[in-house]
């Protein structure tokens, strides 16, 4: 490695992301530091001085994802003095003794207990002229306490705890990101409010067991506080979390979803299996009927309720007669969206050395035969919205936008994706800023058309509400944003996501 830094200003950084919201979330920290620390983020197009990989280990292929891209980087490296490479997350965790030396031109290597150490460790790095290897057991600072700059002007993950006390047999979270550690509520409320203080009107709770928090303080009930407690903060208008388990969800958190105004009536709860058998060599504490007991409860509770969920296909000692279950289980829950994975090993857990390993092509079968009824359900239950007024937060980076057809994208307050027809603007029709459509704007509109994973609204727009949110969408937005979006000229999307922080 060479120390000499090719660089007339500032640094420049770009960090790449593969995995889960709280993957996600992690890395709006570390770019948090790294701009403290005085770095800039790399414009697009151009190589960065410093190259940031934050690691899932979960999905499959996780290793050679990495290994790829850091192949690719070997030779841009060579020819770029001062540039650096770090590897993060849950695979640096697990791989911390093979990373460098699979790709010894890697400056660094930081788990998921110190992400706040990278500025330093890339400085020390830089000086000593050898590779930093640090990966701490346990976490000593709560990551909420780390500088942060997010993705969104208007939405905004909001940690409530990390790490996991489950033992699920497919899963290798909580050997990575450790036992659960809670925030106090306060520290949580705290950090909502600065949020929406800044223009944030949506916040999403986020957990590896996210129902399950307070077990650290001994209150069975803190989830439940926390939610009614964020309906009391002025100018939040929506309030999500992610992933609740199905052992841990009580009657309070229902009563808490349906009672709080600003909590969406939207549940994103993974089954994993319809099969007892297959829940219990998952080690998934709970069985098919308490699962579809919850949803019994939350419709009651709340009749508009969107549900989720995850699913695996095909995991070790699966017989068709379980997969049967799977499909009955999903027929009667009737999920708006199921996230639908194929079991493969994954070196570490108790599953990838359990008999039985399903074939290949047997699991493949299974998996598109469940995507057919997953789809089949979800289109129907779309369609039961065909004429219905829904209320959109108005969404950047996913979805369809066209500026010529004057298409952008929002989320319903059920989480649904709708595509709408905004008002064409012309050049010089509008005074800067006039009605124009903002992400972080709420608009209504009434469903025209159904598909099994979107909506689409085509008709004149019932309401517009310019909010807080959109004004902080418009102080940071480029002008090549605003023209992509079909607004005036004005002054300045996460990655794709895994469905959940535990599949």
């Amino acid at each position: 490695m060479s120390s000499t830094i090719e660089s007339s200003g500032a640094r420049t950084y770009e960090v790449k992301t593969y995995g889960c919201q709280m993957n996600v979330h992690d890395s709006e920290r570390l770019t948090g530091l790294l701009e403290e620390a005085g770095y800039v983020a790399a414009p697009d197009g151009e190589q960065a001085d410093v190259v940031v990989f934050n690691t899932c280990a979960v999905r499959e292929n996780a290793d050679n994802k990495l290994y790829g891209n850091l192949g690719h980087l070997a030779p841009v490296k060579a020819k770029r003095p001062g540039m650096q490479i770090a590897v993060g997350g849950c695979l640096a965790q697990k791989d911390r003794a093979t990373i460098t030396k699979r790709a010894p031109w890697v400056d660094v290597v930081f788990g998921t207990h110190n992400i706040g150490s990278l500025p330093v460790l890339l400085e020390r790095a830089r000086v000593q002229d050898e590779a930093q290897v640090e990966i701490l057991e346990s976490l000593e600072v709560f990551p909420s306490t780390l500088p942060t700059r997010r993705e969104s002007a208007y939405a905004a993950w909001v940690s409530v705890s990390v790490g996991c006390n489950n033992t699920c047999t497919f899963c290798i979270v909580p050997s990575l990101r450790g036992k659960e550690k809670d925030r106090r509520p306060g520290d949580i409320l705290a950090e909502v409010r600065a949020l929406v203080d800044e223009g944030v009107s949506e916040v999403t709770l986020l957990g590896q067991n996210v129902n399950a928090y307070g077990v650290e303080f001994g209150d069975r009930r803190a989830f439940s506080s926390l939610l009614s407690a964020c309906g009391e903060v002025e100018g939040l208008e929506r309030v999500r979390f992610t992933s609740p388990h199905p052992a841990e969800f009580r009657d309070d958190v229902i009563a808490a979803m349906a009672e709080t105004p600003n909590v969406m009536h939207q549940l994103h709860m993974p089954l994993q299996s319809g099969s007892d058998r297959v829940l219990r060599a998952m080690r998934r504490s709970y069985r098919r009927q308490k699962y579809l007991g919850i949803i019994e409860r939350v419709r009651a509770a709340m009749p508009d309720a969107a549900l989720s969920t995850d699913i695996i296909v095909g995991f070790p000692g699966e017989t068709e007669a379980d997969f049967a279950q799977t499909l009955e289980v999903v027929r009667e829950a009737r999920f708006a969206a199921a996230y639908t994975f194929q079991y493969s090993i994954r070196p570490g857990t108790p599953a990838a050395t359990m008999p039985d390993q399903i074939p290949p092509e047997v699991v493949r079968e299974r998996y598109e035969r469940l995507v057919e009824s997953v789809n089949e359900i979800s289109w129907a239950e779309n369609q039961k919205l065909l004429g219905s007024r829904v209320e959109l937060l108005v969404a950047e980076g996913e979805g369809r936008k066209d500026a010529a057809t004057h298409r952008m994208t929002g989320r319903a307050r059920d989480n649904r994706l709708v595509h709408f027809t905004s008002p064409p603007v012309e050049e010089g029709a509008l005074a800067p800023g006039e009605a124009t459509i903002r992400p972080g704007d709420l608009v209504e509109v009434e469903v025209t058309y159904a598909a099994p994973h979107h909506l689409v609204a085509d008709g004149a727009l019932l309401n517009h509400r310019r909010t807080r949110s959109g004004d902080a969408w418009e102080s940071r937005a480029t002008p090549a944003t605003a023209v992509g979006l079909g607004m005036p000229t004005i002054g300045t999307p996460p990655p794709p996501l895994e469905p959940s922080v535990c599949a």
